[in-house]
């Protein structure tokens, strides 16, 4: 996939350690990119980097994204052809506690990410994941097009909206003309939903938690039942991010800017139906209702628009949203059956490599 671009190239994550960064990692190890992280320490214990063994497979940076000079370090010491930026602080209801650490993180991060991109002159790509929660949610019927307007109700969301003035500003200041290092930078925002898979046991999240009660034989509780989502698999967006890379690597001013990467109207559930949907699938559980009416605000309804990911890239999902989470289960089932390192890093690799032959006899890219 993706006609070979990653074979050979240095390619650096930032968030490696997450869930997505991880699952990326893995991706991008399988087609011979040269890997490096950059991030904390994992957000939860387990997690799928140190349930791979990521650390021993690509060149991981212990590193703080608030911090610029070791950001500076990093990318001058291993001159990265592609970055990706998944570091952030992830969490709704963490940005209501923490909403300093919250806008330091998601805005100031993306600004230090960009800046150690426009001084390394290795770089020629340029990808920030940032969030559908970007978009000012007005909880429309219709999915949100990438020339909405940002915004954000709660401190997460205007970081994500503050995120997307950051990647715009870079791009018309800096990266889509000639730097005078004879390069032009391909740079763009992908803006994605809400992923699942296996490997995810971030806090505040709905299949995590879940899974955590699941595999305790407990009552899982759900705060929002009546919530609507647009769920997919991880893989669905991260073949999106890797798919808008290689793009800009050959056209960079075509393909800059804004992306939606999201399921079709069909994916979008409630809470409540996708967490019957996980139980039948795991084979025994239930659930209880935990609302709490004085809780922070959560969106109610979040859709985007893939119209210009679908025409222009031909994107599009692979998964219908059962295969998902058939995917999503078997992965937890295997780990919690006592699977080593080395069985549940082939596990991730085996997922990816019947996505792509899916992918292939569809004629996807």
């Amino acid at each position: 996939m993706f006609n070979n671009i990653y074979h050979d190239k240095t390619v650096l994550i930032t968030g490696d350690t997450g869930f997505k960064g991880s699952w990326l990692a893995i991706w991008l190890k399988e087609l011979e990119a040269e890997v490096i992280g950059y991030a904390l320490d994992p957000p939860s214990d387990p997690n799928n980097f140190q349930a791979t063994n990521l650390h021993d497979k690509i060149t991981h940076v212990h590193g703080e994204i608030r911090d610029l000079g070791q950001l500076l370090e990093t990318f001058r010491k291993y001159q990265p052809e592609f970055v990706f930026h998944l570091a952030a602080q992830p969490l709704v209801r963490l940005s209501y506690d923490e909403p300093k650490m919250t806008f330091d993180t998601n805005v100031g991060g993306t600004v230090n990410v960009f800046e150690a991109v426009r001084k390394t002159p290795s770089v020629k790509v340029m990808v920030n994941i940032t969030s559908d929660k970007c978009y000012e949610n007005r909880e429309w019927i219709r999915g949100y097009r990438e020339g909405d307007p940002m915004g954000g109700h709660d401190p997460y969301s205007a970081s994500k909206g503050c995120a997307e003035l950051v990647t715009n500003a870079y791009l018309r200041s800096f990266f889509s003309r000639d730097d005078g290092q004879d390069r032009i930078i391909g740079s763009a925002s992908a803006r994605a939903g809400n992923v699942i898979g296996g490997g995810d046991w971030g806090v505040d999240r709905l299949v995590p938690d879940c899974i955590r009660s699941l595999s305790k034989g407990e009552i899982i509780g759900i705060r929002n039942p009546h919530a609507v989502r647009p769920w997919q698999h991880v893989l669905e967006p991260l073949r999106g991010y890797l798919q808008l890379g290689a793009v800009l690597w050959d056209d960079p001013q075509r393909y800059s800017g804004p992306w939606n990467f999201g399921p079709d109207e069909t994916f979008s559930l409630s809470v409540a139906d996708l967490t019957d949907r996980l139980i039948r699938y795991w084979g025994s559980g239930s659930w209880k209702d935990i609302s709490d009416p004085g809780a922070p605000h959560e969106a109610n309804l979040l859709k985007l628009n893939c119209d210009k990911s679908r025409y222009e890239l031909n994107w599009q999902g692979i998964l219908t949203i059962d295969e998902s989470l058939r995917m999503t289960v078997d992965w937890y089932k295997e780990f919690y059956s006592g699977r080593n390192n080395e069985e549940i890093y082939s596990i991730c690799t085996e997922q990816i490599r019947s996505y792509t032959d899916r992918a292939a006899e569809r004629q996807i890219p």
